[in-house]
């Protein structure tokens, strides 16, 4: 009796074991394992050049989102890569995310990434009838920073998404844009916070996104509302490095202008949509290898009075674009350019494939899939 228990519980713990080392994790995200890039060819070449760019695409539902017949038929005809959740409540969410992930299943498609900006600050309007939690602002310790963290993932992963548009970590409270949702102005504190947060929501499965990224935080204006300039340094900088090295997934771009800088002057266009900036600066100086997204792309002025700037945007290096006005549009034209650049045509090659890995980290692609 006691050589037959013992059988069976080698059996289950082998099982056990062997599903657990297979399967993917978003703490795998930046290691290398030939099982997972193998996996992320095959997936990346079972595409066609118009589903591939659609993976950089993410469009919004909620009430603030698009209609919801509008995003049902984008997912239907692949158009889109994922989705940002704007205000609504757990159950409307929910329900819509169900009918999603109905109509990639039912078509074979990549699933969607649901996104969310689920700041503490933002997170009682984002998911409508959730306990009230404390502002960004509100939060002084590590431990505030880790258990608020851990409220925001668990309803998070009761709905149904894998990301969130979190943590601000711009420097000051007294931005128009930001106000209540900075940890302050105290610079290391703001490390220090994001990083429990960052820390917090990527064990528990949920990518964070640092964000905005050069700096929002020590300017004056809504880049909402008009164009929005960094004036010489670059103050909130120093943010970044660390967080990088935590291991943060994401990290969103600015639409903030920069001048009288030499070295990293914008030429006037928006960081979101200067080469010079997103991969000189973030990804050759800085090391970051993650997903950088754009901030919204569709209700900022600072970026809508520029032409083709979902174009740009993808040009300058952003792996995902958030929100275009038109999908369908600024896939063709992403297309036509690739067909006109082979040198561009192989960097939207390397997005989408970090798109696919971020989706086989996150579980959503099974990697015993045949």
């Amino acid at each position: 009796m006691k050589s037959i228990l013992t059988v069976l519980f080698t059996f289950v713990f082998f099982l056990s074991f062997y599903g657990q080392s297979n399967k993917a994790s978003l703490q795998k995200f930046y290691d290398y394992d030939p099982i997972i890039e193998q996996h992320v060819d095959k997936v990346f070449h079972q595409l066609n050049d118009t589903t591939r760019v659609a993976q950089m695409i993410v469009t919004s539902a909620g009430e603030l989102g698009k209609p919801e017949h509008v995003v049902l038929n984008l997912a239907k005809d692949n158009k889109i890569g994922g989705i940002v959740f704007l205000k609504g409540t757990k159950k409307n969410h929910r329900q819509m995310i169900d009918s999603l992930n109905t109509i990639s299943k039912s078509q074979k498609q990549l699933p969607l990434i649901f996104s969310i900006d689920a700041e503490p600050s933002l997170f009682n309007g984002r998911l409508q009838g959730t306990d009230p939690i404390m502002n960004t602002i509100d939060i002084k310790t590590i431990g505030q920073s880790d258990s608020i963290a851990k409220i925001i993932n668990k309803n998070l992963l009761e709905v149904g998404f894998h990301q969130n548009f979190a943590p601000v970590c711009d420097i000051s409270p007294q931005n128009e844009a930001i106000k209540n949702r900075s940890f302050g102005n105290d610079k290391k504190a703001v490390i220090e916070l994001s990083k429990q947060f960052i820390q917090t929501s990527q064990e528990q499965g949920i990518v964070a996104t640092a964000k905005h990224f050069p700096g929002h935080g020590l300017v004056k204006g809504d880049t909402h509302k008009k164009s929005v300039y960094i004036d010489g340094k670059l103050q909130e900088l120093d943010v970044y490095p660390p967080l990088i090295e935590a291991g943060v997934i994401s990290i969103m771009m600015a639409h903030i202008t920069i001048i009288n800088n030499e070295k990293y002057n914008t030429k006037d266009l928006p960081a979101s949509c200067s080469r010079n900036i997103v991969t000189g600066l973030l990804k050759e100086e800085l090391g970051f290898k993650g997903i950088v997204i754009t901030d919204a792309l569709n209700i900022m002025k600072a970026v809508t009075i520029i032409d083709n700037a979902p174009l740009l945007a993808s040009k300058a290096g952003n792996d995902m674009l958030l929100m275009p006005i038109d999908e369908t549009e600024t896939i063709n034209t992403i297309l036509n350019e690739m067909k006109n650049d082979p040198i561009y045509q192989e960097q939207v090659y390397q997005s989408v494939k970090k798109i696919i890995r971020l989706k086989i980290s996150l579980g959503l692609i099974n990697l015993d899939e045949k």
